[in-house]
């Protein structure tokens, strides 16, 4: 194997790792989390799936979804499906429940942050987009519907169903709709990607 390509799979198995702390980080601050992350605890509250194990299984079905788009999934799609959920389950593991704001903020800060750096880092393997991005990308191509409002739909059909289902929607749900796309933007310049592609731009993720 190439020592390159060695490298940006190294970095792809990192994003994603870190990508999971990251929700278990904002879940654990308990003051609202991501659209795909409140319908991974909708998911988790009404089955005897983890939110782990939720979070793997939205990812298998979101990539069945590209089939009759024709979208073709890279190795980073894959291991997007397979490593975001056990690492979010291995971080919620490791941290304990927090009382008071003092605390939940910046636990909240803490994952938001890590999210953009490991954004940064899978987006930046170029091995492959996430499984929503693909969706994304899929269904602007067959519908001809612009990006936003592709992406304006499928985030908030997440976000409606979880909340239905009774994943935990709060200020931190909104401060990770404003705030995700300018970090990003940020992260993925440190890893050399100035102007990314589409699926790139709209990445927010997975959860």
């Amino acid at each position: 194997m190439p020592s390159s390509l060695l490298l940006r799979i190294t970095q792809l198995v990192a994003g994603l790792c870190l990508y999971g702390l990251g929700i278990a980080l904002m879940v654990r601050a308990g003051i609202g989390v991501a659209p795909w992350d409140v319908l991974s605890q909708g998911i988790a509250a009404h089955t005897s799936l983890s939110f782990g194990l939720a979070t793997n299984a939205i990812g298998a079905v979101v990539l069945l979804l590209w089939w009759p788009l024709r979208q073709k999934p890279g190795l980073g799609t894959v291991l997007n499906v397979l490593l975001i959920g056990p690492a979010a389950q291995f971080g919620l593991w490791l941290l304990p429940v927090v009382e008071g704001l003092s605390l939940r903020l910046p636990l909240f800060a803490a994952g938001l942050l890590l999210i953009a750096v490991a954004t940064g880092l899978y987006i930046g393997a170029r091995l492959g987009p996430g499984p929503r991005d693909g969706l994304m990308t899929g269904l602007h191509a067959r519908s001809g519907w612009p990006i936003w409002q592709v992406r304006s739909l499928i985030e908030g059909s997440a976000l409606l169903a979880g909340w239905l289902l009774g994943g935990n929607v709060g200020l931190g749900t909104l401060a990770f709709a404003l705030l995700i796309g300018p970090l990003c933007g940020m992260t993925l310049g440190w890893f050399g990607i100035g102007r990314p592609p589409v699926a790139a731009q709209a990445t927010v993720p997975p959860g």
